[in-house]
């Protein structure tokens, strides 16, 4: 007995070393994508200081409940928990798919009555109990095994990625939502003192109208662009109710809305310069691009693992325990049985299904490295995208700027010379619907701005808040030891 367990013993040692110690299939190169990738990016500033990476870049607009706001949608959002909860699960099935690599043992107990016929025996019913531990171990010698289990600590680090991507993706719509509900507040605001104008110039023409001064198309007109104005009114504060209402889902609370604030006339800063001259590789910090690379990793390892299923399996079995008519007597030395053995299972002929299988994985891998391509090239586009977007829009802004600038004036001026009977009233309106629509544009070119860095923060993959560990103290480290650290 003792024979038999140093035996066993020193098999199973032996094999586990043996285990995985060749494998079938190609190591993982990060594969070339077809393009040239550029050493720094088009449109970024070459005289700029470049932020740290891990900076909290929604940080620049200055905004404390902003900041508050992206805090609790990182720790309520819906999203981000249905995120990491596909991590656990993908992190469960790592520890399945490893167990393969070990022996499997059973405990089976049975206890057994039966009655045979006659003629056959003198005791024609009896008793028997029986207790075993079957074991059973395959040799990994090609290496599928441990492929698998590579592919499966890739799928692992591809749904933290994604979890990373899900948190990127509702902190930038946190951020976008709420540009937008400042902008709607300010429009709002900008409408109503529009309407207050209105209301001057119809007062002013119906007040000339009762003296003779004018006629009465005047007086028409300036009732149509005043109601014009107004009608105006409760799209906008329908629209800042929906955007409220989005956030707070975001927030993972009831869609309530809430009045609009007043906003400062002054509201525009010019926020802080964009990095300089960025190295390319500065892309690599994104999660959805570390996200493809890992399902390439996988997809890799695959490769292997059917290419190491067209080899060979062996499989060590055996069996130790007890068998006895009597469970007294059951544990007694001579009721003891064992058994060992190894066998070897060789593919001879499956009419290329194995070859076929190997096949489909390297395709599925070349799919991978075009899929991996199609978005290292995007996010290079979102990237020159974003920097051409805030070159030229800044241009606009001073246009814009000086174009309401003037508006303004040159309404000031028509009602003045309105009063005087200078100048028709049609001149009047021509002076305030220009003024209307100049407001409107420096809103929105500024929400463009705004929103636009948003969008170069995302694009860039830096300086995002990420969500705490899926799970503290030891399931942290067993993340840890899957990742290699």
């Amino acid at each position: 007995m003792k024979r038999l367990f140093l035996y066993t013993c020193g098999v199973l040692a032996i094999s586990l070393t043996l285990s995985g110690c060749f494998k079938m299939g190609p190591d993982y190169q990060k594969p070339e994508m077809g393009f040239q990738v550029p050493a720094h990016f088009q449109y970024t500033p070459s005289d700029l200081i470049m932020p740290e990476p891990d900076d909290q870049w929604w940080r620049v607009f200055n905004d404390p409940e902003l900041n508050q706001l992206v805090e609790q949608v990182l720790k309520n959002n819906l999203d981000i928990k249905r995120a990491t909860a596909a991590v656990l699960e993908v992190r469960a099935q790592l520890v399945s798919t490893r167990a393969e690599r070990f022996p499997q043992v059973d405990l089976q107990g049975q206890a057994e009555r039966q009655q045979i016929p006659k003629g056959t025996s003198a005791d024609r019913t009896f008793t028997t109990y029986d207790l075993a531990l079957p074991a059973s171990f395959e040799i990994d010698l090609w290496g599928r095994l441990a492929r698998a289990e590579e592919a499966a600590r890739a799928n692992l680090l591809q749904a933290e990625a994604n979890r990373r991507t899900v948190a990127q993706t509702v902190v930038a719509e946190t951020v976008t939502l709420y540009l937008q509900m400042e902008s709607l507040e300010r429009a709002i605001d900008v409408d109503i003192k529009l309407i207050e104008s209105f209301r001057r110039s119809l007062n002013l023409v119906e007040s000339r109208y009762k003296r003779g001064l004018t006629s009465v198309l005047d007086v028409r007109q300036a009732r149509r662009v005043l109601a014009g104005a107004e009608a105006t009114l409760p799209s906008l504060r329908q629209d800042l109710g929906t955007t409220q209402q989005a956030l707070a889902v975001l927030l993972g609370r009831y869609p309530e809305t809430r009045p609009p604030r007043l906003q400062p006339e002054d509201y525009y800063k010019r926020l802080d310069p964009v990095p300089p001259g960025l190295p390319s590789e500065l892309l690599l910090r994104r999660p959805d691009i570390r996200a493809a690379e890992e399902q390439l990793v996988a997809l890799n390892a695959l490769v292997g693992a059917a290419k190491a299923s067209r080899f060979p399996r062996i499989v060590l079995t055996g069996t130790y325990g007890y068998s006895s008519d009597d469970l007294d007597r059951l544990f007694k030395p001579e009721n003891e049985l064992w058994s060992i053995a190894a066998g070897i299972a060789q593919p001879l002929f499956d009419a290329g299904k194995l070859r076929a299988a190997q096949r489909a994985a390297e395709a599925r891998y070349q799919q991978g490295v075009a899929e991996y391509a199609k978005i290292v090239l995007t996010a290079f586009a979102e990237v020159e995208g974003a920097f051409l977007t805030r070159e030229e829009q800044l241009k606009r802004r001073e246009y814009v700027v000086i174009f309401l600038r003037e508006a303004r004036e040159a309404q000031r001026i028509a009602e003045s010379r309105y009063e005087k009977g200078l100048v028709d009233f049609l001149t009047v309106l021509d002076t305030q619907r220009t003024r209307f629509e100049a407001e409107r544009d420096l809103l929105q070119v500024d929400f463009t701005l705004l929103n636009n860095r948003v969008n170069l923060h995302r694009a860039l993959g830096g300086g995002w808040g990420e969500p705490g560990p899926v799970m503290l103290g030891q399931e942290e480290q067993t993340t840890k030891n899957t990742k290699g650290e």
